[in-house]
């Protein structure tokens, strides 16, 4: 991999297997207790294949054991087996106890296996059986945010404040669910717990996010920049990250990919798969709402099986593990790139991708964007750009939860943008006509025009429900999770130009590097909603 969740407890990838009563109350012979034992230390150590195996013999002897389904289903998550892990974790409900903690685990083995809806239905028991538990409301909430029950999610995460008020989390993720008005804010809360010696920085970091987005919303821009700036040193704070590694894994990989031969033809039958790369907050969410709301497309979210298949493989092919970053971008040149494709194309399928044509909307496959090409020559590559500005602020503003790491300083946030775009265009140098740039402010300007073309370029003939991409039922658990329930609006687009005198450093670096300012299209921002 050359680049750098929400719900809580019950954390399926954590290691920890929950631990209640056991769900069958036959006795059990001391072989299958030991096989139990065996698959808790196993867990512990997330060694998920051992586990496995320990839990797969333990269910032959009690295959009515509701907890012995559930720690399976996170062992299958944990392989990136989804559907495997949503139908373990559906066995787990024929025999499940009334214990609140068992439904909140069941609930976030389902909401990161990709099944919203029962993970809804666990949370909800959940709660009802533990009305005062703030983490269970918690974990609703974030279910709630992805299918796009917004005024649910608020509901719960003022439960979550009202049971639990130093819980800061809470109040970031409800001023995120919907645009502040003067009528209905946060602000005066707000300030008042962040006037307060934090107890830990992560407190500051999270109510000090939630101001600036409430303040921002409410026109106050220079109150809310001073909040963000003071939010993201303290976050940047805490990270140990050099943003030089990643500029310079950009020349290892230009390097190791001078040129792309032409592609092969692909195989009649073959599965087209749609990437759309780019930077966070660039319209990467939007347009895999606009294609995946196509009857013939499914959305497969984000994931990170391309640059898990080119590690595999590299490993695999040179008997080693732990390769160093340089030493890996070198070696990935020399793949058998057919079968790195057919390799990604059999982890996407277990994660949920299924056998038809689907969307991998990981933002950084921009840094694969040539092994994409020889190892699936039938993908579709779709590159969503912003104004090199608008681009920096959206991210500088936005509080990632665990990656992109250079996005809470704004020189390293020029950094790595003069990085990413210098890849790019050796991407578009390298393979002339294959990746589509689709414009977020060309998109604003003419939606049903731009989301023509982009069908147009996949494949796809013109359905209605693309242009409306905002009553999409299907989940969305991505930073956008909440605006995508919007319809398109051009509010976004020249938000930075708020905090011209602060981004003008910025600006400064990027000009320097030749980056073009210009905007896409003119008068973008008439007829804006």
């Amino acid at each position: 991999m050359y680049g750098g969740r929400p719900t809580r407890s019950g954390h399926p990838l954590s290691g920890s297997p929950a631990t209640f009563e056991r769900m069958n109350k036959a006795p059990v012979t001391d072989r299958e207790a030991d096989r139990r034992a065996a698959a808790q230390r196993l867990l512990m150590a997330r060694d998920w294949r051992g586990a496995l195996t320990e839990l797969e013999q333990a269910l032959a002897a009690a295959p009515a054991d509701s907890m012995l389904h559930l720690w399976r289903a996170q062992c299958l998550l944990a392989l990136g087996r989804k559907r495997d892990a949503c139908e373990a974790a559906a066995a787990a409900l024929r025999n499940a106890t009334a214990h609140a903690g068992f439904w909140d685990a069941l609930g976030s083995v389902f909401s990161y296996a990709g099944d919203q809806a029962r993970a809804l239905s666990a949370y909800d028991r959940a709660v009802e059986l533990a009305p005062s538990h703030a983490r269970y409301f918690f974990n609703r909430a974030t279910v709630r945010r992805f299918v796009g029950d917004l005024a649910g999610a608020e509901a719960d995460y003022d439960r979550v404040i009202a049971l639990q008020p130093d819980d800061f989390e809470a109040y970031k993720n409800r001023s995120d669910l919907r645009p502040q008005t003067a009528a209905s804010n946060h602000v005066a809360e707000l300030e008042a717990l962040a006037s307060r010696p934090p107890a830990h920085w992560r407190a500051e970091v999270q109510l000090r996010y939630a101001l600036a987005k409430e303040c921002e919303d409410l026109g106050e821009y220079e109150r809310s920049f001073r909040h963000l700036a003071r939010a993201s040193r303290c976050r940047r704070q805490q990270i140990k990250y050099d943003v030089a590694a990643d500029v310079a894994t950009v020349e290892w990989i230009v390097n190791a990919f001078p040129s792309i031969p032409a592609a092969a033809p692909p195989a009649q039958n073959a599965q087209r798969p749609i990437f759309i790369v780019g930077l966070p907050r660039s319209g990467t969410t939007l347009a895999d709402r606009i294609l995946g709301s196509h009857s013939q497309i499914v959305s497969a979210g984000e994931l990170h099986d391309f640059a898990l298949a080119i590690v595999a493989a590299v490993e695999r092919r040179h008997a080693r593990s732990r390769i160093p970053r340089r030493e890996l971008v070198a070696l990935s040149a020399g793949l058998d790139f057919a079968a790195l494709g057919a390799e990604y194309l059999a982890r996407a399928r277990a994660a949920g991708a299924g056998t038809g044509r689907f969307i991998d909307k990981m933002p950084l496959n921009y840094l694969y964007c040539g092994l994409i090409r020889r190892a699936l020559p039938q993908a579709t590559i779709v590159h969503a750009v912003r104004h090199p500005m608008a681009a920096c602020y959206a991210i500088y503003k936005t509080l990632f939860e665990d990656g992109y790491p250079f996005s809470y300083d704004l020189g390293e946030i020029a950094s790595y943008f003069i990085a990413y775009r210098k890849l790019m265009q050796h991407w578009q140098a390298a393979m002339p006509g294959v990746i589509y740039q689709l414009s977020y402010e060309r998109l604003v300007a003419d939606q049903h025009r731009e989301t023509r073309k982009l069908l147009d370029h996949c494949g796809l003939d013109w359905e209605d429900a693309c242009a409306q991409f905002h009553r999409n039922p299907a989940p969305s658990t991505t930073q956008s999770a909440a605006q995508v329930r919007r319809p398109l609006y051009a509010r976004s687009v020249d938000q930075w130009r708020h905090y011209e005198r602060e981004l003008e450093p910025l600006r400064e670096r990027l000009e320097a590097a030749g980056i073009d300012m210009s905007v896409p299209v003119s008068g973008v921002l008439s007829g804006a909603r």
